[in-house]
């Protein structure tokens, strides 16, 4: 029955949290495009502005709220918002709601597939790394880790870009489909084609933090009394690392890739712009350059609500490897 109600208690104060959060980041959000010097009725607009006139500018502008006071307008927002309706883009002129539903699974997919390769990769090179301690091999997986830990996103997108798009000519070189094919002549194959430069991208550079954390917890299990005494007793290599490493730092390795969400969200931001892979990543990215405060916003609670998903997730994971945080108060 505690334990019902110790969990009940976590959930509560991790809903008020999120409520908290979300409030935040949109107001902040909001303040943050009342300084921008992009002007809306002109990104709307584009090239025709010159044709133009007063009167049509005070009608969009009347249209769209944006001769009202900030204050009114954040108000109005968040009133719409509690009724479930994120309002309507000014770049694309569709609703928020729909454009994030379009986009959401194409960047779900996206940091999906570069999550599970970026654990893999990065918990296979820690132990790696580890098994062979002050090695060659242990020197050039760490010298990898700090390289990639110190390079751009947007760097190693272009070089892969640059390689394998346009010397090589072996993957396309953008888009999320093949241009010009209609929607239902796309197969999964083409889809995929073009999901491997920005999901190698993400998963590369996701690697080094948790291939240098496998790395140390395992050097640090090695070094052990419990190992100590296993090695006595004839255990070796991958055999020790089976029966005694493996459990002590795969679950502290997945709770990291879990708590990465923020990272993970942030490399594909800039991954889809070099790639222009229609996600959510490039939709913010216009949106922030137009002045697109509706659908901006959406865009922002969006991702909070995944980045706070993934933090969630590790806590629980933390609280179920070390029965200790149960009694620990939450605050």
């Amino acid at each position: 029955m505690e334990d019902r109600m110790g969990w009940a208690r976590f959930v509560g104060f991790k809903m008020l949290r999120l409520l908290s959060l979300l409030a935040g980041v949109s107001v902040v959000s909001f303040i943050l495009m009342q300084f921008s010097p992009v002007d809306p009725v002109e990104a709307y607009i584009g090239g025709d502005m010159i044709r133009v006139s007063a009167e049509q500018r005070s009608l969009i502008e009347e249209r769209w709220g944006l001769n009202d006071s900030p204050v009114e307008r954040l108000f109005s927002w968040g009133q719409a918002l509690v009724q479930g309706d994120l309002g309507t883009s000014m770049i694309y002129r569709q609703p928020v709601a729909d454009i994030i539903q379009e986009r959401f699974m194409n960047s779900v997919a996206l940091m999906a597939v570069a999550w599970v390769l970026s654990g893999l990769i990065g918990f296979g090179l820690g132990v790696a790394a580890a098994m062979r301690r002050d090695s060659r091999l242990d020197r050039l997986i760490c010298w990898y880790c700090y390289t990639l830990a110190s390079t751009p996103v947007f760097w190693i997108a272009l070089l892969l870009l640059m390689v394998f798009g346009v010397w090589l000519g072996w993957l396309p070189i953008g888009l999320g489909v093949p241009a010009g094919m209609a929607a239902d002549q796309v197969t999964w194959g083409d889809r995929a084609m073009h999901m491997i430069l920005p999901a190698l991208t993400l998963s590369l550079t996701g690697v080094a933090a948790i291939a240098l954390h496998t790395r140390q917890k395992l050097v640090d299990v090695l070094d052990s009394d419990y190992i100590l005494f296993a090695r006595a007793r004839g255990g070796r290599g991958l055999q020790l690392f089976r029966r005694h490493g493996f459990r002590h730092v795969v679950l502290p390795a997945l709770t990291l890739q879990f708590a990465s969400f923020s990272e993970l969200f942030g490399g594909a931001v800039l991954a889809e712009q070099v790639f222009s892979y229609p996600g959510l990543g490039q939709a913010t990215v216009q949106a922030g350059l137009r002045g697109d405060v509706p659908l901006l916003l959406g865009l922002v609670l969006c991702s909070a609500i995944f980045v706070f998903t993934g933090n969630m997730l590790a806590d629980i994971l933390y609280r179920i490897i070390d029965p200790r945080m149960k009694e620990e108060a939450i605050g």
